[in-house]
């Protein structure tokens, strides 16, 4: 296998990024939202979750391969609220499935990537989650996942 990232070659190593896992988006009110976007997608949630580490109640919907995530925030300091009130509802992170977090967190690290922690926490979906800073990826707030084994 041969692959090309920026102007190195990676051989026949793993790729560090697998696919786009999910695409979330704030909402304030989550009902409201997944009415919406049943109409939208044709189908109901089929997952849906609270995350007390994020402070966000969470509704999955499959389209493809590709998940999008709505996230409404349980609590007014949550990132999920700032980010309401700073610039609206919409599309908050896209998130890419890794095969090892910590392997990937280290790897983006050592590119000069910011990553607002030094250590992954568990999040919906039964995943392991880190976020790089959106100010070190041109403003998009990117999320590293794993599914938790």
């Amino acid at each position: 296998m041969f692959c090309k990232f920026e102007s190195r070659t990676c051989g026949t190593q793993s790729i560090p990024m697998l696919k786009v896992e999910h695409i979330g988006i704030a909402v304030k009110n989550m009902q409201d939202a997944n009415l919406l976007f049943e109409k939208l997608f044709g189908k109901a949630a089929y997952k849906k979750e609270n995350v007390d580490t994020e402070k966000v109640t969470t509704s999955f919907f499959q389209i493809g391969e590709t998940k999008i995530e709505l996230l409404e925030a349980t609590d007014p300091n949550s990132a999920i609220s700032k980010f309401i009130e700073k610039r609206g509802e919409g599309i908050h992170h896209i998130a890419l499935e890794v095969q090892d977090i910590y392997a990937e967190m280290k790897r983006l690290k050592e590119e000069g990537f910011t990553l607002l922690s030094d250590l992954p926490h568990k999040g919906a979906d039964n995943k392991l989650i880190c976020f790089v800073h959106p100010k070190t990826a041109n403003g998009v707030l990117v999320e590293l996942c794993q599914e938790i084994r």
